[in-house]
C-alpha cells in the first residue's frame, strides 16, 4: 500500500512538472493603480489554488477541533454521571442457618436371630 502512496505522488509530481514546463509563459494581471504585473502562469495557478483551499482547510480544521471538543466533554459528562449514579455493592450477611442435628441412627443389626430364621424347604416336601 506505501508502494502506491509514493506512485501516486510521484506520478502527480510528473504531471505538474510537465504542466507547468508546456505552459511557462507570462501573463500580464492588472493592479489598482494602474500598475501591471507580469507573473508565470504555473505561479498564478499554485497562488488561485491556495486561495481557495487554505479557507476550506482551516474550516475544516476547526470543525474538526469543535467536534473533538464536544465529544471529550461529552464522554467526561458520562463518566461523571455514571459515578455519580453507580450504587456502591451492598455486603449481604452470608446466611448462617442452623445445620440440622439428627439423632444417629442405630448399626443395622439384624432384627431376626439366626436361630428362627427360616430354613430352605425344597417344594414339595413339606
Amino acid at each position: 500500500m506505501q508502494f502506491l502512496k509514493i506512485l501516486f505522488w510521484c506520478l502527480l509530481a510528473f504531471i505538474a512538472a510537465v504542466f507547468t514546463i508546456a505552459n511557462w509563459a507570462t501573463v500580464p494581471i492588472r493592479l489598482w493603480g494602474g500598475l501591471i504585473a507580469d507573473v508565470n502562469l504555473p505561479m498564478l495557478l499554485l497562488v488561485t489554488f491556495l486561495i481557495g483551499f487554505l479557507p476550506t482547510l482551516l474550516y475544516n480544521l476547526a470543525m474538526r477541533w469543535r467536534l473533538r471538543q464536544r465529544l471529550a466533554t461529552a464522554e467526561r459528562t458520562i463518566l461523571d454521571l455514571r459515578a455519580a449514579h453507580a450504587v456502591p455493592p451492598v455486603a449481604y450477611p452470608t446466611p448462617s442457618y442452623p445445620t440440622p442435628s439428627y439423632p444417629e441412627e442405630p448399626a443395622m443389626t439384624p432384627t431376626i436371630p439366626p436361630a428362627a430364621a427360616p430354613t430352605a424347604v425344597p417344594p414339595g416336601v413339606a
